[in-house]
């Protein structure tokens, strides 16, 4: 029997090796991953509001959100997309749970939402909201901002998130997101006491892929990190353009437009 998106997107969060995830923040750049050969398709609401127009941090409109979830599964139609809401828009649960209840119409099988500088219980609401209203038909998983944001004291940080995601796993989370966590001893710690799928984020001085498999991860995020690098990249040679109208740094290093165009048609990389 034929699998479903949810399905495909939950298995690949249990086998071996991590599941890697190369953000994306837009339909081409969904297609361009496709066709390099990624499993699956995460957002990165960095890059997906940078693209857009609009600062990071909670300041999307949920229509614009809902738009790009549309373009970006238009994108890839046989691959499981998870988009990142960020903190749901709001701290109500219940006007959380129907954007999430949007977004699944979409074709969407998985969120990220996070705690940021909000309560854990907050958050637990709000996850409880969600699976209250779709039902097991999405993979939530509960980003906790404990190290990005500094919500505990050295040495207590693995515990505060071990802790916060026993919470939201009760509450109905399908995976735990430590974002920012780069210590093996904490992330082994993390994932020994918290019993859903684990994901971390790419950080200087992270372990690579295989070594973190063995310390009990199960997804690898870029994060941010795609967009952030572009957008330096734009900078400077665009700085450069309008400062001096030399055409040949702006055009070096480019990828040849016919190859650019047969991935946004479809065609093998």
């Amino acid at each position: 029997m034929t699998k479903t998106k949810l399905e495909i997107f939950d298995a690949l969060h249990r086998g071996d090796g991590p599941l890697i995830l190369c953000n994306v923040w837009d339909g081409g750049s969904a297609r361009m991953m496709r066709n390099l050969g990624a499993q699956a398709i995460a957002t990165t609401s960095a890059g997906l509001a940078w693209a857009l127009g609009v600062a990071d941090g909670n300041k999307l409109p949920a229509d614009l959100l809902l738009h790009a979830a549309t373009t970006i599964v238009r994108a890839v139609p046989d691959l499981p997309v998870s988009i990142d809401m960020e903190a749901g828009y709001s701290d109500d649960p219940a006007a959380v749970a129907d954007l999430a209840r949007r977004i699944v119409t979409t074709g969407v099988v998985g969120v990220n939402i996070e705690d940021g500088a909000g309560t854990p219980d907050l958050l637990a609401a709000k996850i409880q909201a969600i699976r209250a209203a779709v039902g097991p038909g999405l993979f939530i998983n509960a980003r906790t901002d404990v190290y990005l944001k500094g919500l505990a004291p050295a040495g207590e940080r693995a515990a505060e998130v071990a802790r916060r995601g026993q919470l939201y796993t009760a509450s109905g989370a399908s995976g735990l997101f430590p974002a920012g966590v780069t210590d093996s001893k904490e992330i082994k710690y993390i994932a020994d006491n918290v019993k859903v799928p684990m994901n971390v984020m790419a950080r200087p001085g992270l372990l690579p892929a295989a070594e973190l498999s063995r310390l009990g991860v199960k997804r690898l995020s870029a994060g941010s990190a795609l967009p952030e690098y572009l957008w330096g990249r734009v900078a400077a040679i665009g700085g450069a353009f309008l400062r001096d109208g030399v055409s040949d740094p702006i055009c070096a290093d480019a990828m040849p437009y016919g190859q650019i165009n047969a991935l946004m048609a479809g065609a093998s990389a």
